[in-house]
Parts: structure tokens; C-alpha cells; sequence
């Protein structure tokens, strides 16, 4: 099965399965929305010198990107070929946030300066037809250049997460340096993607002056590396440059398949989409399973309390209904003959009635107001602050996932009333199982 028709038929399995299960736990569902639609996409950042814009030109095959050491280009643009709608196309942010069709609905909220600043391009490409590349503006340090009017790392990060693959390019002058690549590493890219769709990339090695400086570069960048990413294990870094602008004396034959290995893996992002879609999916159904999981917690804990004081309240009744009149007899010298008085004597009438009645009445409303009142609100409050011991958090993936949807799941409870306790989650969550266990299941097993 291709490609283009699984991820058409596990669009419809979600939609169908999944999408009412998140309305009914208020969680989003923009995020899987969006990365269910349209092409995959693979997203270039990098410093403005690092070779983004020639690499695009390279896989385009066209000059649809202006190149060149200094700022050339501040806006967000998204390469593509569409025979369906044109060729030569340039289609403005406001239209694309405004598509239905398209992913970047949520990226409206960076307002109007960043919808200034994306774009669509459409080119005659036949390498693009089946995907699109997102070429960012040049990353800076804050600390010396003027802010953007929106908020850069957050625009990074909703597209890296629908990206089926980040390509993060560096040169050899700036190597890992720049402030807002520390960022990116550091905290945007880990909490938007996976590190199975990172590629690391030092450009223009033809630019070194020597195979020392090239050495010196490449070392500055794997320290850089391993000071953001704060492991000692460091990715692969292609080291690359464009054969037709080499101007290097230097022989640069090691590194000559390297170009051609970088844009295959680039071309072949295709092959990942369907794959990022499950994992997206996997992660988002296990966050999911884990809200039910303590949403069912709860209200078994709250309707065992809830039978508790039935059970009292039950009794209580019993005794209320054959006492009620007896005790009034003796306190308030009515009625002249209680309940209990007449079944022993055999006389029972309806007028004994009422007493019995007005006492089960008395103690249900007394029940109910226990359990609604102090019960259900104290059970409430003790697991608010503390939801985690609603979940079994089996291993270290349940506990990262945990970790994301605790503060949700602290708000469901906090928006709980008593009523809630009749709520199906249990039946919630075996569809989330059954999802789980059998239709991604059978996804994975397609794809391998």
C-alpha cells in the first residue's frame, strides 16, 4: 500500500475512533489534525550564512531562493510543486493560515507580523511533488540583533512537529555559536520532535582556508554539541558543500558523497511521513489512555464512597421509617399513635404515613448532602493536588507521558462535580485500548 493511500486511511481511522474521545476530555486535537494533512514536509533552520537557501535551489532545481553570506531573505517559505493548482506560484501567509486543507491553521496566533513573513512558492519541480521544504529565516543571537515582532523558537517548534524531518545547518565560521541555535537544540527542537528526525549538517567546508581549519570548525561544532544536547555521544554531521561554487584548493573528494547522501535523505522524508504520523498518534492516545486511566480512578474511588454512604443511609432509612413517629411521639407528643404503635397492634392506616415518610425523605437529603457536600468535595481535593496516585505509571515512557498531561488532568478534576461520577470512562478507555492494541497495531504492521 502507498504511502499517500495509508495515511489517507489512517487519517479516516482517526477521525472516526479518536476524535470524539478527545472532545471528551477537552484535549486538543489540533496537533494530530494538522499532521494528518496535506504533503510531508521536511524544515531547514540554520544561521543565515549556513547554506539553507542553495541547498533549497539544489533540490528545487530552480533559483527560487536568494543566496548569500549576509541576511537575504526574513521570511518563512514553503518550496513545493503542485501540477494540480499552478507552477510559479507565490501564495501569501494569510491564505495558508486560512486554508483548511492546510496545516498551519494554529500558526495564526503569531499574529500579523509573522503572517507578513510566510509564504508559499510553488516551483516546476518533479522532486517536490509529493512533499514541500520549509526554508526559515536565518537564526541570530538575541543578544546583538533586533527582535522579530513575533515569537521565533514558538513558530520553530509547531513546525518542527510537523515536519517529518529537521534539517539544523551550521557553517564552519559560526559554529554552533549562534544564541538562538542553543535554544533550538536545547529546549524547542527535544520537546517538538524526535531525535530520529534531527539532521546535523556543516555546510560550505569548502570556505576553510585549510584542512586544519576544517578540522578546528568541525571540533568547535562537536563541543558545541554535546554543551547544548549535554550528552557525550555526538549525532553524525554531514560535511558538505555545493560542488558547483567550490572554490576550495583543498581536496574535497572524502567529503564529495556527502551532498549527494544529505538531499537523498532530504527526498526520501516521504517514506517517514506515514511512520511520524504513528508515532505522533501513539504518543497522543497514550496521553490519552493515561487521563481515562485516572479519570476511571477517580470515579471509582468517588462512587465507592458514594455506595458507602448509601449503604449507611440505607439503613438509616430502614430505621427512620419504623422510628421516625416513635421518636417525635416522645419528644413533641406527636402523632398520638406512631407508625411503630399501630404495626404492633395491627392498625396500621395511612394517617400513621407521613412520619415514616418525612424521616426516609429527612435522611436521604442528609445522604445526599454528606456525599455532595463533604465527601465527594474532600475526595476531590485530596487528589487534585496530587493526581498521580490515580495512574500506575509502569515504566519511564508512561512517566514522561505523565509528566505532560498531569496539569490537564489536575483541571479535569477540578472541573468535576458529583454528577461526574456517572461518567463512562471505563468505556472510554477500552476503545483507547482497543485503538492501542489492534488499529495501530495493524498500521504498524503495514509499514514494516
Amino acid at each position: 500500500m502507498e504511502e499517500k493511500e495509508l495515511q489517507n486511511l489512517l487519517k479516516n481511522r482517526v477521525y472516526q475512533h479518536l476524535r470524539p474521545l478527545f472532545q471528551s476530555y477537552n484535549r486538543d486535537f489540533s496537533d494530530l489534525d494538522s499532521i494528518l494533512k496535506w504533503k510531508p514536509m521536511v524544515l531547514l533552520i540554520g544561521n543565515y550564512s549556513s547554506g539553507k537557501s542553495t541547498l533549497v535551489n539544489e533540490l528545487a532545481g530552480v533559483d527560487i531562493q536568494r543566496t548569500g553570506q549576509a541576511p537575504t531573505d526574513d521570511a518563512f517559505t514553503i518550496i513545493t510543486s503542485d501540477a494540480e493548482n499552478g507552477q510559479g506560484q507565490e501564495i501569501p501567509g494569510s491564505t495558508l493560515v486560512n486554508d483548511e486543507t492546510l496545516p498551519f491553521a494554529q500558526l495564526k496566533e503569531h499574529g500579523e507580523q509573522f503572517i507578513s513573513h510566510f509564504r508559499m512558492k510553488k516551483v516546476v519541480a518533479p522532486e517536490l511533488q509529493d512533499m514541500a521544504i520549509i526554508d526559515s529565516p536565518g537564526m541570530l543571537d538575541s543578544v546583538t540583533e533586533k527582535d522579530r515582532g513575533y515569537d521565533y523558537m514558538a513558530v520553530i517548534s509547531q513546525l518542527a512537529k510537523l515536519a517529518d524531518l529537521v534539517v539544523l545547518m551550521f557553517d564552519p565560521l559560526k559554529a554552533g555559536t549562534i544564541k538562538e541555535t542553543y535554544t533550538a537544540i536545547r529546549d524547542t527542537l527535544p520537546e517538538s520532535t524526535g531525535e530520529d528526525r534531527i539532521v546535523f549538517v556543516m555546510s560550505r567546508i569548502d570556505e576553510c582556508d585549510s584542512l586544519t581549519d576544517l578540522v578546528r570548525s568541525y571540533g568547535s561544532l562537536c563541543w558545541n554539541l554535546s554543551q547544548m544536547t549535554g550528552r557525550k555521544d555526538i549525532p553524525h554531521v554531514h560535511l558538505t558543500y555545493a560542488p558547483e561554487s567550490n572554490k576550495s584548493s583543498m581536496d574535497l573528494g572524502p567529503w564529495a558523497g556527502e551532498r549527494d547522501e544529505l538531499k537523498a535523505k532530504i527526498l526520501n522524508a516521504p517514506k517517514f511521513r506515514v511512520y511520524h504520523i504513528l508515532q505522533s498518534i501513539d504518543r497522543q492516545v497514550n496521553e490519552l489512555d493515561l487521563i481515562s486511566e485516572a479519570m476511571e480512578s477517580f470515579n471509582k474511588l468517588a462512587r465507592t464512597a458514594g455506595f458507602t454512604i448509601f449503604k449507611f443511609g440505607a439503613i438509616a432509612a430502614v430505621l427512620a421509617f419504623f422510628f421516625t413517629g416513635l421518636l417525635t411521639k416522645l419528644l413533641w407528643s406527636v402523632p398520638e399513635q406512631s407508625f411503630m404503635e399501630a404495626l404492633l397492634a395491627g392498625e396500621v392506616t395511612t394517617g400513621q404515613l407521613p412520619f415514616p415518610i418525612a424521616g426516609v425523605t429527612i435522611t436521604i437529603i442528609v445522604s445526599w448532602l454528606w456525599l455532595s457536600k463533604i465527601s465527594f468535595p474532600r475526595l476531590l481535593k485530596e487528589y487534585r493536588h496530587d493526581p498521580e496516585k490515580l495512574v500506575r505509571l509502569r515504566n519511564q515512557y508512561k512517566r514522561n507521558l505523565w509528566d505532560k498531561v498531569a496539569p490537564h488532568v489536575g483541571h479535569l478534576l477540578s472541573q468535576s462535580h458529583i454528577t461526574t461520577i456517572f461518567s463512562y470512562h471505563g468505556r472510554n478507555r477500552q476503545k483507547i485500548r482497543k485503538f492501542l492494541d489492534q488499529d495501530l497495531k495493524e498500521f504498524y504492521d503495514k509499514i514494516r
